[in-house]
């Protein structure tokens, strides 16, 4: 068995703690948020089978039917951001990967939602969405080196 001395333990507790932060105020108030959508998606998704109507929106993608296709992806949407908010806050490895991925699929469903879409429905908006997303991502690559290195 392989003993811990007194300095590998105060090692590792400056080293905890150290990935987060690296994450600005406003990604961690972020992050609470969508621990808690994250819930509620699991939540609705165990609902759906037994609703009939649930007024479900996120990024343009706008449906009161669980069941629809709309739907369901609204709420794995809600679950993967509640998945990356986990790998931030408890600092995984994989946590910035996943960050970059949510908010570049963010941004592709932001962007069909605005140009596309109003193609069949005739009414444009422009999401706010993207006013966080874009720096969002952008933060999550400046960050991406140091957080794999520590």
């Amino acid at each position: 068995m392989e003993e811990i001395s007194n300095f590998d333990e105060f090692d590792n507790l400056n080293i905890k703690n150290q990935r987060r932060k690296l994450l600005p105020i406003w990604i961690k108030v972020f992050i609470w948020i969508f621990f808690f959508f994250g819930v509620l998606g699991v939540i609705l998704l165990l609902m759906t089978p037994f609703a009939d109507n649930i007024d479900l929106s996120l990024y343009g993608l706008t449906t009161t039917n669980p069941k629809s296709l709309i739907g369901i992806s609204v709420m794995l949407l809600f679950i993967l951001k509640g998945s990356v908010s986990y790998g931030l806050w408890f600092e995984k490895n994989w946590g910035v990967n996943m960050a970059q991925i949510d908010a570049v699929l963010g941004i592709i469903i932001c962007t069909i939602s605005m140009f596309v879409l109003p193609l069949y429905n005739h009414s444009f908006s422009f999401r706010l969405e993207l006013l966080f997303l874009i720096p969002y991502l952008m933060k999550m690559s400046k960050i991406k080196a140091q957080w794999e290195k520590i």
